[in-house]
């Protein structure tokens, strides 16, 4: 018999965990705790029992997130956090080390690098090692660290830890800046774009096919909202000094009634990614006035977030990398913050490419790349 999502909340399972070990072997283990969404309680359990033992951590568990804070009066308070579920497994629920020249176990695919190899590897047990050994390593950061382990992040908004946190305590989501050790090939990618959703309609009037000119064709009206995607020009935009691209696309055609009806309606679903100055009414208010004339209905609609790169904490982490910073494309949990005032980037191990896929897998170099920076600028 299947077990309500409340009995999984409820679990107490206590699994041993080492984050003293090296970074490889943190993330072998964490790897090999099965943390799939809306099962996470036996991971939470599992990290809120080694964070207890460290005396300058104020510690919290709130339903599966776990939430740890130093609390030493520095000027500033950064935020380190993660998400601890996984997506469903796809025969990769075992941890594997693999050196380079060795085939996955999931296709034989050869690596030319030693990497961990298995479900939530890359997104985003790698960065949970990285925060947690940091966590329990670093007793006098240079600013006050908050860290934070939530779970449901690869499902429903509604049930995502950041959200349950944000509606319970806002206060443990205040910080001046926060990090999210989401892959990004261990660089710092600034910000993210907004991304909106939107079904563009034409109408017609219905007739049986034998009679076509009785009718007028919702399909064959759609040329002229493919005719205005395919001449929109997308803008470039510039923020603290990284250009983001925005696009606006078609990712959906339907229409049609049967193999004998002349449809009277047709809707071509867009995709519209927009730089993070722009606010999700201002992203409305474009797609109306691109598509004037035509039936516009707004599906989804989530604002970017600000690099916030002027800020001193950020800008001590970017100087850690030598400059080096990227905008990011995709939409991450840094538009949460970003929408509280907490300017963020994201900053962890693993090919964001490699996500969800059968063959998932971290780059031991870029765990311990990126295990080296977040140390370094913590340490200060």
């Amino acid at each position: 018999m299947k077990k309500p999502l409340q009995d999984y909340r409820s679990r107490v399972d206590i699994v041993a965990l080492n984050p003293h070990a090296d970074i490889v072997a943190l993330t072998t283990d964490l790897v090999n705790i099965p943390s799939v969404s809306g099962n996470e309680a036996t991971l939470a359990g599992a990290i809120y029992q080694e964070l207890s033992k460290c005396s300058w951590l104020e510690v919290h568990r709130f339903k599966n997130s776990v939430v740890a804070k130093t609390n030493l009066g520095k000027a500033s308070r950064v935020i380190v956090a993660g998400h601890i579920d996984t997506v469903p497994v796809a025969d990769n629920e075992t941890a594997v080390l693999v050196a380079g020249g060795q085939g996955l176990p999931s296709d034989g695919t050869v690596v030319s690098e030693d990497v961990v190899f298995g479900i939530g590897s890359c997104d985003m047990k790698g960065g949970v090692a990285v925060a947690l050994r940091a966590a329990v390593s670093i007793e006098n950061p240079q600013f006050d660290v908050t860290y934070i382990f939530y779970e449901c992040e690869e499902v429903d908004s509604e049930r995502n830890g950041l959200t349950l946190i944000a509606a319970e305590h806002p206060e443990w989501l205040a910080a001046d800046i926060a990090v999210l050790l989401e892959p990004s090939n261990a660089n710092i990618e600034a910000g993210c774009q907004g991304t909106l959703r939107a079904k563009v309609s034409t109408g017609g009037t219905r007739a049986h096919s034998a009679r076509s000119w009785l009718g007028d064709n919702a399909i064959h009206n759609l040329g002229d909202i493919l005719a205005k995607l395919n001449a929109y020009e997308p803008a470039k935009v510039l923020i603290d000094g990284l250009e983001y691209r925005e696009g606006l696309n078609a990712v959906q055609v339907t229409g049609g009634i049967a193999g004998n009806v002349i449809p009277d309606l047709a809707t071509v679903e867009v995709n519209y990614r927009y730089a993070p100055s722009t606010s999700g009414p201002q992203a409305e208010a474009h797609i109306r006035e691109v598509f004037d004339g035509f039936l516009v209905e707004f599906v989804d609609n989530a604002p970017g977030a600000m690099p916030g790169l002027d800020r001193p904490a950020l800008a001590d982490l970017v100087s850690r990398v030598g400059g080096k910073v990227a905008p990011k494309f995709g939409w991450t949990d840094v538009a949460r913050f970003s929408a509280m005032g907490v300017p963020a980037v994201n900053l962890g191990p693993g090919d964001p490419g490699l996500a969800h896929s059968r063959n998932e897998h971290v780059s031991v170099a870029q765990l311990k790349r990126c295990e080296e920076t977040v140390f370094d600028w913590l340490k200060g």
